[in-house]
């Protein structure tokens, strides 16, 4: 790497949390106006190191460098002081307040709140030339696509005179669109000399961003690269301590329609069409994929199918019975089992336990509870099972679900949901924040529970894992499927051809 001169680095940073450590005298140095990437392994210390850095962590042992000068943070006021921001997985906007709000909170400048105001509105239109994209200072953050909140976020560390701006996986809930968008900010951001700090595990991203990237596995750096240097099979290799092997999907022995979907049309609470005229049959011992932009109904489908949002018109199947006016537990009971696409709103709960998590769903099971009692020494010894077998760490059962990192509490709720052996399988974005080889975990749990005769719906903006995975595949637009393909037959520009509505040449 060329020796330009570094905004920021952390020396030999050490950090425990209990028996757990999480960074192991890690060492990292980010040139100024320049974009580095961090990645590793879910739960390889990447978030750690990212808090500490941005002063919400203390380390146990190490140091951090701004310039010349050492530098002591207690808290999250004294890194942004130092000119350190960050912008977390999960935003720290207030909802119910307006973009302009969101800025001058902790901005104020005084009772009055005029300079406040003055100040953040002039940070607004210098983005919107910099960047030549507007941001309506009045619009209320809850009303915004998530790519635009992300903007907001950004925009609030800058507002506090940020210079090296953090990004913990920023792109874990946006679309192909808003990744791009987002890069190219992230790129004028750099040209104007800031220093941008990339936490993610998605090595696409890294080779088409990045001017560096540092490897974490088990808390420790194990490799620094350039990255027009390295490849993506060299990096994943760096992070997972071996080189990938995706499963291989063997030939479909499909059996009888298991979920089955005529003519569902869904409407919102505006009126608006969602789904329209949708149908569809999955087969014991295949893997239906659904491919589609986001935001052309596949999420309403989705709630649809297991019971969370009402139909205009249509009916539902699961086994050969009705389920179209059933409760979400009844369906359940008929075999069908749901990964949901945003973990932490419908998946998981962050305040409780691992152990409890893991009952969600399962409460009634006769493995779980009897007679209205908990089988608690049970629930705790399947968990502990679950953990080895999906490599869940730290694997404690204990544990608030919020301390893990988010791949770890995905691959908790998929073995939720896998390990129950259900007749059919709704999994939504399966394996949306985990790193490649838990990717790869899951990839294998999934043709595993397709061996077994289940039928899954496998829904997913990742391309090539609805490739990988599918035996057939159907593609969304407008609500609508606009045609069914199989993997093989098509390749990831006739899969976007035909999410855009047109067809494949």
């Amino acid at each position: 790497m060329t020796d330009a001169a570094a905004a920021v680095e952390l020396r030999g940073i050490d950090k425990h949390f209990g028996p757990v450590h999480a960074n192991r005298s890690v060492s990292l140095r980010l040139r100024r106006g320049t974009i580095h990437g961090l990645i590793g392994e879910n739960g390889a210390g990447k978030s750690t190191l990212a808090n500490i850095l941005y002063g919400a962590l203390l380390p146990d042992a190490g140091e951090i460098r701004i310039g010349d000068r050492p530098v002591a943070f207690r808290s999250p006021r004294d890194a942004m002081a130092a000119g350190i921001g960050m912008v977390h997985q999960h935003f720290m906007l207030v909802e119910t307040m307006t973009v302009l709000e969101n800025l001058m909170l902790g901005q104020e400048r005084g009772l009055g709140l005029g300079a406040g105001e003055a100040a953040a509105r002039a940070t607004l239109a210098s983005f919107a030339r910099s960047h030549d994209a507007k941001l309506d200072p009045d619009a209320v953050v809850e009303t915004l696509p998530v790519g635009l909140k992300q903007r907001v976020e950004i925009l609030k560390a800058l507002h506090r005179g940020a210079e090296v701006l953090i990004l913990d996986e920023p792109t874990a809930v946006l679309t192909p669109i808003e990744v791009q968008a987002l890069f190219e900010e992230l790129r004028t951001l750099a040209r104007a000399g800031k220093t941008i700090l990339l936490v993610t595990h998605k090595l696409k991203e890294v080779m088409d961003v990045t001017d560096a990237v540092t490897v974490m596995r088990q808390g420790a750096v194990v490799a620094e690269r350039e990255t027009k240097r390295t490849t993506p099979a060299e990096l994943a290799e760096l992070m997972i301590g071996r080189a990938p092997q995706p499963p291989a999907r063997s030939p479909v022995t499909a059996g009888v329609p298991v979920l089955e979907v005529e003519a569902m049309t869904l409407v919102d609470p505006d009126g608006v069409k969602r789904v329209d005229g949708v149908s569809f049959r999955v087969r014991a011992g295949e893997i239906v994929g659904i491919a589609g932009v986001a935001g052309n109904g596949q999420s309403e489908l989705i709630e649809a199918l297991v019971g969370l949002r009402p139909l205009r018109t249509g009916t539902i199947r699961i086994g050969g019975t009705d389920a179209t006016s059933l409760s979400v537990a009844a369906r359940r009971r008929l075999g069908l089992g749901h990964v949901a696409e945003d973990r932490l709103r419908l998946g998981a709960i962050a305040a409780f336990s691992a152990a409890e998590n893991a009952l969600l769903g399962r409460q009634d099971d006769a493995a779980c509870s009897r007679r209205g009692l908990l089988r608690r020494a049970t629930v705790r010894s399947t968990l502990e099972g679950w953990m080895r077998a999906y490599d869940i760490r730290p694997p404690d059962p204990h544990r608030r679900l919020a301390l893990f990192s988010g791949g770890n509490q995905q691959k908790l709720v998929v073995a939720r949901e896998v390990e129950r052996r259900p007749s059919a399988l709704v999994a939504g974005q399966p394996t949306r924040g985990v790193d490649v080889g838990a990717a790869e975990l899951i990839h294998a749990r999934l043709l595993a529970l397709r061996a077994q005769d289940a039928a899954i719906l496998l829904i997913s903006a990742d391309l090539d894992e609805i490739r990988l995975l599918s035996d057939r595949i159907l593609v969304m637009c407008g609500g609508g499927i606009a045609g069914e393909v199989a993997p093989e037959a098509v390749d990831e520009r006739g899969l976007n051809l035909l999410m855009a509505g047109a067809e494949a040449a």
